[in-house]
């Protein structure tokens, strides 16, 4: 279920390049302050999963809601 959860949200991830010295942006707006920056755009697609991983058990622990997402 939580991988299922974390597949959805990635896929309506949104990248960006911006002007730093990791220019690779992504966010994803249903998961509010879920966002990453990377020197690759592959680097901040790992890095956005693990925020989301993180953000979801901390989610969890603290019993916050947890948004729905679908693929």
């Amino acid at each position: 279920m939580l991988k299922a959860h974390i597949q959805a949200a990635m896929e309506q991830a949104h990248y960006e390049i911006i002007k730093d010295e990791n220019p690779y942006y992504g966010e994803i707006e249903a998961c509010r302050g879920v966002w990453a920056v990377g020197k690759t755009l592959e680097e901040c697609r790992r890095e956005l999963e693990s925020t989301l991983e993180d953000w979801l058990v901390l989610s969890l622990k603290q019993g916050l809601p947890i948004p729905k997402v679908s693929a």
